[in-house]
């Protein structure tokens, strides 16, 4: 039956207070990652000499935990969200420095731990539980000014970039920069500090640049097309080509034979050969809406921690979203990072699920005498 506005249960309470634009609009993502997963992974599984249905099965999995932690963290208070925040902050750092110790190396980078059956990256989970800690840390300084805040924001964020370039995972320290700088601008840092603290992520990306040869390589081919290897950036565009403006249905591209990372950092290829421009346009809009409808939540919204939290789980979501995307249509040089919701993964999944989570709780309508 309907939930009545009459109903004073928790769900019902939640039904009528959290946005379901949103909501709708990751189930519809949620669906797309189904559909990717059907259209691209048995490929990708028969090539490694694994069953047809291993990715699926996993992912199937991993979408419906996805969607059972959206519902259960959005139905948190503002207090529990930073509870939570915080906890699940220690122990994504804790996590991410163990990788040094017991991490798992792939491609020249320790950055997973081997559980069974998940390889789990910690760091994943730093960018939604530092958006939220970094905000309430501001906000408390803010209100407090003896309690140093900033200072201490300042301490967690460098702490992260110590663990990340030890890595090393240059894009993800990027992302999560880059949601940092975005939340002290919308915090009133004076925009002078904001201009510093660009520069300084511009020099920090010419020191990557000089100091990690994997970064190097990657620049240098997306700005010289002879030097290096393109054949994956190559066979996507060609994929694209191929897809023209409605696909050639589902099935029946070939993109899915020949990369090896199909089914996780570039299923937007595939999607694109199978599906077609059109279909790629509106998984690029339903991305543009969830940032849109987060940020125009918060117009009216008095309480600075909010604001700050769901400026940065929203930035994260979004450059997450735009790096994959536009790595794939070599707008960018290229980054091992999953598209939201459609790529394979479990730790991205789970990790962007419980960030819509809390950007749901925290943008949910509290009335007088709701738990701040």
């Amino acid at each position: 039956m309907p939930l009545s506005r009459a109903d004073n249960s928790t769900l019902g309470r939640w039904w009528w207070t959290v946005d379901r634009w949103t909501l709708a609009a990751c189930a519809t993502l949620i669906g797309f990652g189904y559909v990717m997963m059907l259209a691209a992974s048995p490929a990708v599984a028969e090539r490694i000499g694994q069953s047809r249905d291993m990715f699926i099965l996993k992912q199937v999995l991993f979408l419906a935990l996805a969607g059972a932690v959206i519902v259960a963290v959005s139905l948190l208070s503002p207090r529990e969200i930073r509870r939570l925040a915080i906890v699940g902050c220690i122990i994504a750092l804790v996590l991410t420095a163990a990788t040094m110790v017991v991490g798992v190396e792939i491609k020249g980078a320790r950055r997973w731990i081997a559980l069974p059956g998940i390889s789990l990256q910690p760091s994943e989970f730093l960018k939604p539980c530092f958006a939220v800690v970094a905000a309430w840390l501001i906000s408390e300084g803010r209100r407090t000014p003896r309690f140093p805040g900033m200072a201490l924001a300042i301490g967690v964020f460098l702490l992260i970039v110590l663990l990340l370039k030890s890595q090393p995972d240059i894009g993800m320290l990027a992302v999560i920069t880059a949601v940092f700088l975005a939340q002290l601008y919308v915090g009133g840092l004076n925009l002078a500090f904001v201009g510093f603290g660009v520069l300084a992520l511009c020099g920090a990306g010419v020191g990557a640049y000089a100091i990690f040869p994997h970064v190097q390589s990657r620049v240098q081919r997306f700005l010289d097309p002879a030097a290096g290897d393109h054949y994956q950036i190559t066979t996507a565009l060609e994929a694209f080509g191929n897809g023209g403006l409605l696909g050639r249905g589902p099935g029946e591209g070939h993109v899915k034979d020949v990369l090896p990372d199909a089914h996780a950092d570039f299923v937007y290829a595939v999607a694109g050969e199978e599906f077609g421009m059109i279909v790629c346009v509106v998984i690029a809009m339903v991305f543009a809406f969830i940032v849109l409808r987060g940020l125009l939540r918060l117009l009216k919204e008095p309480d600075l921690f909010v604001v700050l939290a769901s400026t940065g789980l929203v930035a994260g979501f979004g450059l997450q979203a735009f790096v994959n995307m536009a790595s794939t249509l070599h707008l960018i040089p290229t980054k091992g990072m999953t598209l939201p919701f459609i790529s394979y993964g479990g730790s991205s999944v789970l990790a962007v699920a419980l960030g819509i989570g809390m950007l749901l709780a925290l943008t949910r309508r509290r009335h007088h005498g709701d738990v701040p």
